[in-house]
């Protein structure tokens, strides 16, 4: 069994194999999910960043596994999500083999669309059925479909289904076990000519190197400049070049191939359609009336604005009960094991290492739920496609696309989702560009350190009544700072590094409907997992070493020097008094030590880097030890000035201690030029290795996350730097 699968959780290599694709937007991995439920894996395809869903299903008594491909239009692959479903099908992908079935998912209301990737499919050879979706939609656009006609048209089963309301769906199981147990009807082929020309072309390259699928070399004759005939190219050489050009040029044809071959297909589907298809008078739909408001340049951007603002402040709003509920469970944990074990490196370690780094993933959990439902269930209605169209013109101001939108309204709730949902975007400069401009949205875990900074050093001014207050306009001011850095960052990409055309936006706008809550639920699951797995795993790591730097070395002469310090205070206090004294001892012996510690060397070591901005060693140490993850900052903080770790942005004596901390000379180190000037060097320094984790991970090389480090870093300095001679 191969490592791919035993990742995948596929126990048993003799499962028949399914795979579902569709064209976006037709309800296919909402029928996916309904079919497997929780029993479902998420990995990524061996070589490529594009994702994967398997899970397993029971049909007719049966196990089956399910594989549900990327959306595409058609087979003739352009992008990575595109070809990868090529893959799947010719069965190129090893520990998957060639599906046993197919399920085609079209829309029932676009039917003469749908059918052009069904009739490629169809040319496989592979038992097909065709899940006709979202009648009810369909009839209430006075569209009427006969299954059964359309079943002998295409020579394979035809269910129709409302994926969305669960209809259907034990019909199209009962027809997928008797599918999987029957032979395929041979369907005809569009171009004979083509498919013996792609025969030949197979016979004369086979003998220079592996087996060949006929199919694909048809699709590289077809699809000129397209991946079938680059990965021909990479695989044969200058041979597979010349010998497609040379067969083109046999085939002497007035137009493209790919012209001819449309022509041919839609021709065949004109007649499909209008042989089992009637159409009522046309009608005005409550989803055309919504548009009508939705899609106004004006209104429906107003209306945009207005929907973020009340998902943003939900987000915050409804996050902060669980996010105290999570964070006093972390505290009391960690103090449990203070009092349980004896003090000493295992304890701190469990305690300010171990638990620490736990809380400080689960932490942030509740806000990427909350976010995520919000985005799943506008996906789902069909809005957020409208709301890409409406900032499609604002993104191709900086060289992006509608495309880009909905990965960077992600990024505002974590970097890693939204990074993650730039797999949409085709172009790769496009994707490139949103991957580089994502992580400078403000993502929840800047937002204690803006939260600690405005609280001590923003006056607390209302004006227009109260409505306005100008802590409220400092940390929107920092928001729009991020924005405009991506933006820009976006822009100066597009014409320089990543110069080439904006491709068109083009995206078929669906149908509003009533998202499927149980599809909506496992959508969510998936996420949070993954955040969970991917970058949690970053972050506990990170912080397991961050504890060490602050750790060690832990002198003893320091502990025994405040172990005597308690001795007298317990003979000369007691009752409140001697506790107050305690914590006080306690926390300036946690300061002492982290002065000690390697990190308190490595912040005094790099001091005078730091000094142009205004900073001394503990706010340089600070800001170190929250490179790799920035919301360790505020415990580092509380432990550096001695207020201890356990603090939150609006901890009192965090705030006063920081408003009096002093250079040698006795003068002020916090000023307010210097806290603007750290929150602008936190809006746009990459400080979080999961982002930079998932960067790599996403473009396949170490050089970009390498960039992306490196030019937000000296951005974010070079900005601190400005406000803070500015502000001075």
């Amino acid at each position: 069994m191969s490592a791919a699968r035993v990742e995948l959780g596929l126990d048993d290599d003799r499962l028949p194999l399914i795979a579902t694709i569709g064209n976006p937007n037709t309800g296919k991995s909402t029928l996916f999910n309904l079919l497997t439920g929780l029993r479902q894996k998420v990995g990524n395809y061996p070589g490529v960043t594009v994702e994967r869903h398997v899970g397993e299903t029971t049909l007719g008594g049966r196990r089956a596994q399910l594989v549900d491909l990327p959306g595409a239009y058609s087979l003739s692959a352009h992008s990575p999500d595109e070809m990868v479903a090529v893959d799947v099908l010719l069965g190129r992908i090893a520990d998957l083999g060639r599906p046993d079935a197919v399920v085609v998912v079209v829309d029932a209301s676009n039917l003469r669309r749908n059918l052009y990737i069904a009739s490629q499919v169809l040319e496989l050879g592979i038992p097909v059925v065709v899940a006709l979706n979202m009648v009810d939609l369909a009839e209430s656009r006075g569209i009427r479909i006969s299954a059964e006609m359309l079943a002998q048209r295409l020579a394979c089963p035809v269910v129709p289904l409302v994926a969305s309301k669960g209809v259907g769906i034990d019909a199209l199981k009962s027809t997928l076990a008797e599918t999987l147990t029957s032979n395929p009807v041979p369907f005809v082929s569009f171009s004979t000519t083509i498919r013996m020309a792609a025969a030949a072309l197979v016979r004369e390259l086979a003998p220079a190197g592996e087996p060949l699928e006929p199919y694909e070399v048809e699709r590289a004759l077809i699809d000129e400049g397209g991946y079938a005939e680059t990965r021909l190219q990479q695989r044969f050489g200058a041979a597979a070049k010349s010998a497609l050009a040379r067969v083109r040029v046999e085939l002497g044809t007035a137009g493209s191939l790919a012209a001819l071959d449309a022509r041919a297909r839609y021709a065949w589907i004109n007649q499909a359609v209008d042989a089992v298809e009637t159409r009522g008078a046309a009608r005005t739909t409550a989803s055309d009336r919504i548009d009508r408001s939705v899609g106004h340049p004006v209104l429906g951007s107003l209306l945009f604005l207005l929907l973020m603002a009340a998902v943003f402040q939900s987000v915050f709003a409804w996050a902060a009960p669980l996010m105290d509920l999570i964070d006093g469970a972390a505290g009391a944990t960690s103090d449990w094991i203070k009092t349980t074990l004896p003090p000493g490196a295992i304890a701190s370690l469990l305690a300010d290492g171990v638990v620490a780094g736990v809380g400080s993933v689960v932490v942030f959990l509740p806000q990427i739920l909350i976010l995520f439902a919000f985005i799943i269930f506008l996906e789902d209605s069909g809005y957020m496609a409208r709301a890409a169209f409406l900032m499609d013109r604002l993104m191709r101001w900086c060289g992006l696309s509608g495309q880009s939108f909905i990965p960077m309204l992600s990024s505002f709730a974590c970097a890693v989702p939204g990074i993650m949902g730039t797999r949409v975007i085709a172009d790769p400069r496009d994707r490139l560009a949103t991957i580089l401009a994502a992580p400078f949205m403000t993502c929840s875990a800047r937002l204690p350190v803006y939260a600690l900074l405005i609280s001590a050093f923003v006056p607390t001014r209302s004006y227009l009544g109260g409505l306005v207050n100008l802590q409220g306009l400092v940390l929107l001011g920092l928001y729009l700072l991020g924005i405009a850095g991506g933006v820009l960052t976006a822009f100066l990409l597009k014409r320089s590094l990543l110069r080439g055309p904006t491709p068109p936006f083009l995206m078929e706008l669906p149908p509003y409907r009533v998202p499927n809550l149980k599809a909506v639920l496992y959508r969510m699951w998936e996420r949070a997992r993954m955040f969970l797995v991917r970058a949690g795993t970053i972050i506990f790591t990170v912080a397991i070493v961050v504890w060490a730097l602050a750790y060690f070395p832990h002198w003893g002469s320091t502990t025994e020097r405040f172990a005597a310090e308690r001795a007298q205070a317990a003979q000369t206090l007691s009752g409140g008094e001697l506790d107050a004294a305690s914590a006080d001892i306690d926390h300036r012996e946690a300061a002492t030590h982290l002065e000690e510690s390697l990190l308190g060397h490595i912040g005094r070591a790099v001091a005078p880097v730091f000094h142009p901005l205004g900073w001394d060693w503990k706010i340089s140490a600070a800001v170190l030890a929250s490179f790799p993850a920035r919301e360790v900052v505020i415990a580092v903080l509380g432990t550096i000035y001695a207020v201890g770790a356990d603090v939150d942005a609006e901890n009192p004596g965090l705030v006063a201690r920081i408003r009096a901390s002093q250079w040698p000379d006795g003068s002020r180190v916090f000023s307010l030029a210097v806290a603007l000037g750290l929150m602008v060097f936190y809006a746009f320094c990459l400080q979080c290795a999961a982002t930079v984790a998932t960067i790599r991970r996403e473009t396949n090389s170490w050089r970009w996350p390498a960039f992306a480090w490196v030019y937000m870093t000296l951005l974010g300095y070079l900005s601190a730097f400005i406000v803070y001679r500015l502000a001075s």
